[in-house]
């Protein structure tokens, strides 16, 4: 690496967040240098949202084929199908590797400079000069390294710091790849257990609870809620739940994790119920750790630097604007993305490296619309929402009506065998804006895009009944909650 090259923005971090920033940057004529630890594409590419939903389509495979294909007519016999576990691992390693290639691609496309190792800011621009950012030689702690044995520093006008978040852990029990893992160890365990503990019910909880006990193993769910996917609207937690312990889960609703007990052959996993009148003690071989992240930045800033961290993540201007610049407690220095706090979403990531390049470059795009934003679980059924959920309209003391549509009177949905779950859709009075869309169903995550833009546009019922959907088409199921909302649903 050359000593003392200047940029005009050195981007740190090669993820979702960082990679869009860089290339947005190199588009707009900037000098620019994208400073990345391990794998292009970070943790969403390598060990996350890609991966498992590779993964995960090898489950739904599995599972329409053994469960459900007597019902297609196509007799299957369930002790002649064979799982080659390298294979279905070896699949999704092979698709990160495909996409990490291509970004690498992208960045020589655009002329960006692609430095390994692990970064660390030595100066911002306070002192009038420019940031300064040390190149060290990166561990292997992909997680948490700090690295060692110094490449020597380059300089840039602003730096954006994007280096995504880290799984948290259990004080008492950390990962170990072996008995307890967290979801990126997961990605590559060359087995799959006979049973399994997944302490956390959120969207990462959920998808390997599904795709783990789809190819047979025996999954209990612990939530200290009392109902899994908390953040989700009541009644799509509700018909997930049922669902999901119709295909063979347990949960423990309402329970928290008092203590996880290894000995080489498995775990034994202490339970109690919130307020401690009860306690259990469950047994599994293997437990997984999913209550949500932190940002990740443990050896990024000198000592000197100051920055601004709050719970856990990097503080921006984000925290005080409708209209951010995603500027740090430190000048010249922005972050964007999972490092910065929720929503941990890798399509947050990308826009906000988006918006905040451009304003860098000196536009004014439109800033995000952080009640727009659509969130999604790839369990099958899938699971997706925008908006305001039942339970947040009336804390915020709204005036609002409901439309529910349940998948099992839809036609496509009869004709695909995919009847489990529901639409539901929230509008204001009097005047019918669409406040908030949640679906549990065959599809959701591609169906939620017609709500997350009718909402982005204030869009009203009335548009949305007056858009003609093409039947037959699960997309339908939109049209049919927002008719109910008005009374009006035909097929309900």
């Amino acid at each position: 690496m050359a000593q003392s090259k200047h940029y005009d923005l050195i981007v740190i971090g090669g993820g979702p967040g960082g990679y869009v920033a860089a290339i947005r940057a190199a588009q707009l004529g900037l000098k620019t240098a994208c400073i990345e630890r391990n794998r292009l594409g970070g943790v969403c590419l390598n060990w996350g949202c890609i991966p498992t939903k590779a993964l995960l389509h090898n489950a739904e495979l599995y599972q329409e084929a053994i469960v459900h294909g007597s019902e297609w007519g196509i007799q299957i016999d369930q002790s002649a199908v064979k799982v080659d576990w390298d294979a279905v691992m070896g699949r999704s390693r092979k698709i990160t590797g495909q996409l990490n290639n291509g970004v690498g691609f992208l960045f020589k496309k655009n002329k960006i400079d692609h430095i390994e190792g692990h970064a660390r800011i030595l100066k911002g621009a306070s002192s009038g000069g420019p940031c300064e950012v040390e190149v060290l030689e990166a561990d292997e702690d992909y997680y948490h390294g700090s690295g060692s044995n110094s490449q020597g520093s380059i300089t840039a006008d602003k730096v954006i710091i994007a280096t995504g978040a880290s799984p948290r852990q259990l004080p008492f029990a950390k990962s170990d790849g072996k008995t307890v893992f967290t979801s990126y160890e997961l990605l590559t365990i060359d087995y799959c257990p006979s049973s399994m503990i997944a302490v956390g019910s959120g969207a990462i909880g959920m998808e390997f609870a599904y795709f783990f006990n789809a190819f047979g193993c025996d999954v209990t769910v612990v939530e200290m809620e009392d109902r899994i996917l908390p953040v989700e609207d009541a009644d799509v937690s509700k018909a997930a739940q049922k669902t999901f312990k119709r295909q063979g889960m347990t949960f423990k609703t309402g329970h928290v994790v008092k203590d996880i007990a290894t000995d080489g052959g498995g775990a034994k996993v202490t339970i109690s119920s919130k307020d401690g009148s009860t306690t259990e003690t469950l047994e599994a071989e293997a437990v997984l750790v999913a209550i949500g992240v932190k940002g990740r930045f443990d050896g990024l800033f000198d000592d000197s630097l100051g920055i601004r961290v709050e719970r856990d993540h990097i503080w921006t201007d984000q925290n005080e604007s409708d209209d951010p610049t995603y500027q740090t407690s430190v000048p010249g220095i922005y972050a964007i993305g999972d490092v910065i706090g929720p929503p941990w979403l890798a399509h947050v990531s990308s826009e906000e490296g988006i918006i905040c390049v451009e304003k860098i470059a000196g536009h004014s795009p439109v800033a995000i619309d952080y009640g727009a934003i659509p969130g999604c679980t790839y369990t099958n059924p899938q699971i997706a929402s925008v908006g305001l959920t039942e339970r947040a309209c009336v804390e915020q003391g709204l005036e609002y009506q409901v439309g529910t549509y349940q998948l099992k009177s839809h036609g496509k949905a009869i004709a695909t065998g995919h009847t489990d779950g529901l639409v539901k859709v929230i509008t204001s009075k009097p005047y019918g804006e669409i406040l908030g869309a949640h679906i549990f169903g065959a599809d959701a995550s591609e169906l939620i895009a017609e709500m997350g833009l009718a909402k982005r546009l204030e869009a009203t019922a009335e548009d949305i009944i007056s858009t003609i959907h093409a039947h037959p088409t699960m997309a339908e199921s939109m049209h049919e909650a927002i008719l109910a909302t008005e009374g009006r649903a035909i097929h309900a």
